[in-house]
């Protein structure tokens, strides 16, 4: 965590097993906020990603029911998530099964698609939860949707209100909202703000060389080829700006 005695906060929409930076995020700050309650992105990353197969990056796309940008996450469902995680656990099992980690990080993948699951938020959060507590981060973790009460409010001046309602001092935002955030409206109200920027990670797949590294899988490349502490050490290759 980087504070000290004070809150720090970071929030993002629930992705299912996202790439490592979204995971430096969550360790990086004392309270994750889900953000559930906001409209779904299509064609991002909520309910998609990326895993190794054959060498390659090949992305992987959880089945919804009347997905749509005018609905909230929190509101999607996933359509017959038994028979998809069937389908993709053989391709995980494919691809993976001579990985280091596997037998780990094969069982937590059925673990987590077998808990209750109502819909692509829960999953999210489902998977999020149980990967933290498989690396031993200990930041709390709640969804929006339970807590804040404040929907009439939009964009930055949302997130702003959500750190007023923690007290937060400390906000942490992926680098991809340096250009819609404003700094100086946070520090109005005594809140510091930065942007998380994940440095170049490389690690071992299988036998190949430094040149056919795939970078910026989803967590579950990293749970087939690290170990719990060296996932830890990637996960504090970050800078803040």
């Amino acid at each position: 965590m980087i504070g000290g005695d004070e809150l720090v906060l970071g929030i993002m929409q629930p992705y299912v097993f996202p790439y490592i930076g979204y995971f430096q995020l969550i360790k990086a700050v004392d309270k994750f906020i889900v953000y559930d309650d906001v409209a779904f992105i299509n064609k991002g990353w909520i309910n998609r990603n990326n895993i190794l197969v054959n060498g390659k990056a090949s992305m992987f796309t959880i089945p919804l029911v009347g997905a749509s940008q005018n609905r909230l996450i929190r509101d999607i469902e996933v359509d017959n998530l038994a028979a998809w995680s069937k389908k993709f656990l053989k391709t995980v099992e494919q691809s993976y099964k001579k990985a280091p980690f596997y037998i780990q990080g094969f069982q937590l993948l059925e673990q987590i698609f077998n808990l209750p699951t109502a819909n692509i938020a829960e999953l999210g959060v489902n998977s999020l939860k149980e990967t933290c507590k498989y690396l031993n981060i200990e930041t709390e973790i709640v969804e929006s949707s339970t807590i804040y009460n404040n929907q009439d409010l939009k964009a930055q001046g949302r997130i702003l209100d959500i750190c007023l309602q923690e007290k937060a001092y400390h906000y942490i935002n992926p680098i991809g909202g340096m250009a819609i955030y404003d700094k100086q409206l946070f520090a109005d109200k005594e809140i510091l703000l930065n942007f998380i920027k994940a440095k170049p990670i490389q690690y071992k797949q299988f036998n190949k060389d430094d040149e056919s590294f795939v970078p910026w899988l989803s967590i579950i490349d990293f749970l087939m080829f690290c170990s719990v502490e060296e996932i830890n050490e990637h996960l504090n290759k970050f800078e803040l700006v």
